[in-house]
């Protein structure tokens, strides 16, 4: 059976192709026409198809997909294996509900801390009593770059080099160290005080750079940066049935 697992987050749109619980490929998308939508249909057949999206996307393509597949877009409504005891359950973002399921999934009965890797930095808690109780969000690594640059009269926009001095050379450098080392340490301390305050504790890193930040970080972690697309083939076999 083919399931279409669509994440549509700030910076890419991705489709991620499962085989039964296996991911075949992951696809970036150049927009989210309704051409699109049937272009995929046509080649794959689906069977299921879920979709997390964090924008205003083209509504025309969740029809499309749903006129031959059974679909479900995630929302705070969506069957899920954790609770979300929290003030304003409608302003989760989906793609920590994505992230969430699969840390129960995968790692049931557990503290759970799911570090995203994306536009934002979101630390998702998830209790061993399965229970959504929240996080943080602080800027990404693209979006630290960008606002250096911005907001002053003279910085340079760089990119990531996973080569870079703690102590930069130049302003390139210097950069470079302040992003990816102030991410480290960021995540790291988070990671520590939380472990402090939970036992029975796992740590999940997941996004594109995961295995990058992975190398960096004192504490041990489980990195998979394809984890919410495992969340949200989870969700849709509860949800599509």
């Amino acid at each position: 059976m083919t399931t279409l697992c669509f994440d549509f987050g700030n910076t890419r749109l991705k489709c991620a192709v499962f085989s039964g619980n296996t991911i075949d490929k992951i696809l970036v998308l150049n927009s989210d026409d309704p051409s699109i939508a049937m272009a995929l249909l046509d080649e794959y057949h689906p069977e299921k198809a879920i979709l997390s999206s964090v924008i205003n996307h083209n509504p025309a393509f969740d029809t499309t997909i749903a006129s031959r597949t059974q679909f479900h877009a995630l929302s705070h409504q969506t069957r899920a294996n954790f609770i979300s005891p929290v003030g304003k359950p409608d302003t989760i973002g989906a793609d920590r509900l994505a992230l969430s399921a699969a840390a129960v999934h995968f790692f049931p009965g557990m503290n759970n801390l799911v570090i995203g890797l994306g536009s934002c930095i979101t630390y998702n808690f998830i209790n061993q009593q399965h229970e959504f109780l929240g996080g943080s969000i602080s800027p990404g690594m693209e979006m630290r770059f960008k606002a250096m640059q911005t907001f002053t009269a003279k910085l340079p926009l760089v990119t990531a080099d996973w080569n870079f001095p703690l102590i930069g050379y130049d302003t390139k450098t210097n950069l470079q160290s302040g992003v990816i080392a102030g991410m480290t340490f960021e995540i790291d301390g988070f990671i520590d005080a939380y472990k402090h305050k939970f036992g029975n504790f796992n740590v999940v890193l997941t996004g594109g750079d995961a295995s990058y930040f992975a190398k960096h970080l004192k504490n041990r972690i489980f990195a998979d940066s394809n984890f919410l697309f495992k969340g949200l083939y989870a969700l849709s076999e509860v949800n599509n049935c």
